[in-house]
C-alpha cells in the first residue's frame, strides 16, 4: 500500500496544486490581490538560502508551493488508501494543509498567526486551501478505490449500524 500511495499522493498533491493555483490566478484577476511570496521566503529561511527582499523569487515560490502541495498529498494518499475518502476526509485534510502551512510560515518567523491577519486575506487563504484539499482527495480516492475498499470501509461494511459507500464486498473463500 505504501508504495501506491507515495507515487499517487505526489500525484494528487500536483493535481490539488494545479487546481489551487487556476483558483488563485483566476481569484488575482478579479479582486486585484498580487501574488504572495511567503511560501518562497519560508522556504529560503528553511533551507538557508540567502533571501533577497528586492527581487520576486518566482522559482523558489514555485518549488515550494509544488512541493508542500506534492508531499502533503502523500499524506491525503494514505487516508484514501487506510479507507477514510470522500467530502468528510478531505474536510478533514483541508486543515491538515492549513496547519502545515502555519507551522512552517510561523516557525520561521515569515508568516503570523491567521487570527491577526485581515479578515478577508484569512477568508481568500481557507478558500484557496480548501479548493486545494478537496481537488488533492478527489484525485487520492480514485485513484486508491482501483485498489478497492480500504481497510476502515471493510470494517464498516460487516459492523451493524455502520453506512458504507463500498457496496457489497467480495466473499472471502
Amino acid at each position: 500500500m505504501m508504495k501506491r500511495a507515495l507515487w499517487q499522493g505526489a500525484v494528487a498533491g500536483t493535481a490539488g496544486v494545479l487546481v489551487m493555483t487556476l483558483g488563485e490566478k483566476a481569484e488575482q484577476r478579479l479582486t486585484g490581490r498580487p501574488d504572495s511570496h511567503v511560501p518562497a521566503r519560508t522556504l529560503e529561511r528553511l533551507t538557508g538560502m540567502r533571501e533577497d527582499p528586492g527581487r520576486q523569487p518566482v522559482p523558489v515560490n514555485l518549488a515550494m508551493h509544488v512541493g508542500q502541495g506534492a508531499l502533503l498529498g502523500i499524506l491525503r494518499s494514505v487516508m484514501s488508501h487506510a479507507g477514510l475518502r470522500g467530502p468528510w476526509a478531505s474536510g478533514k485534510f483541508a486543515v491538515v494543509r492549513i496547519t502545515s502551512d502555519q507551522i512552517l510560515e510561523n516557525a520561521t518567523g515569515v508568516g503570523a498567526p491567521p487570527p491577526t491577519w485581515p479578515r478577508r486575506e484569512l477568508a481568500v487563504d481557507l478558500l484557496h486551501k480548501t479548493v486545494y484539499a478537496f481537488a488533492t482527495g478527489a484525485v487520492a480516492d480514485a485513484l486508491a478505490a482501483r485498489s478497492g475498499p480500504g481497510p476502515g470501509q471493510r470494517h464498516a461494511a460487516v459492523r451493524p449500524g455502520r453506512h458504507s459507500d463500498v457496496g457489497p464486498l467480495p466473499r472471502e473463500r
